[in-house]
């Protein structure tokens, strides 16, 4: 080889070589691109993950009862009525004797009902009784109407049987009466939700009168 093809050759293997270089920086940098994101996404998936499992645990912790809990609140029913269908001093001296008989045992068994709500209220369940609030067709269940224009229509006006929630969710919807034939609520009032939903149709007195359990209006 001469000395003027020498310096040819290297000006030639340089140039080889400078696009070789680049080419290795230019796909170094796309697999650090790509794996940078590979590590964002996986930290991203990780946190979503934990705040879904923190979720879950809390739900867990308390919504866990939920069963044992249905299964209790009847027990708070009949406390109830025990309660109520204990004599009550009438206008004469036997029935003053028989309810004076009784109030211990009667006091026995209001103790023991408070004692029961208090247990299940620190476990976040709760007695609901929305006497006077809006029908809300998503937390009561109307079993009858009172025409009454003195009251706004949709309005609670009776409870037969009290409702209980735990944390935000219903376990047990209260049965009410709801009030019809009185003026308009405001379309500005809300309550619960927020804007008024239109309430269910109750089922009509006639419907129910065969099976619906008898009740003290005065309540």
């Amino acid at each position: 080889m001469s000395a003027e093809d020498k310096p040819q050759t290297e000006n030639a293997s340089e140039s080889t070589a400078k696009p070789d270089v680049s080419d290795r920086l230019a796909g170094l940098e796309r697999e650090n691109a790509d794996l940078k994101d590979r590590l964002l996404r996986a930290l991203a998936e990780m946190e979503n993950l934990r705040r879904r499992t923190e979720r879950e645990i809390q739900d867990t912790r308390a919504f866990s009862i939920t069963k044992f809990a249905s299964d209790m609140i009847g027990t708070a029913d009949n406390l109830r009525r025990a309660i109520e269908s204990a004599p009550k001093a009438e206008q004469n001296e036997e029935g003053e004797a028989i309810a004076k008989a009784v109030q211990p045992l009667l006091e026995g068994v209001s103790l023991t009902e408070r004692e029961l709500l208090k247990a299940l209220e620190k476990h976040g369940v709760k007695r609901r009784e929305p006497v006077g609030e809006r029908f809300d067709p998503h937390r009561d269940q109307a079993m009858f109407e009172i025409p009454d224009e003195t009251v706004p229509n949709g309005t609670v006006m009776q409870v037969v049987q009290v409702g209980y929630t735990i944390g935000e969710r219903i376990l047990r919807p209260a049965m009410v009466g709801v009030s019809k034939g009185g003026p308009a609520r405001p379309t500005s009032e809300s309550e619960g939700a927020g804007a008024e939903a239109k309430p269910e149709s109750p089922r009509s007195p006639a419907a129910d009168s065969a099976n619906r359990p008898k009740f003290d209006k005065r309540a």
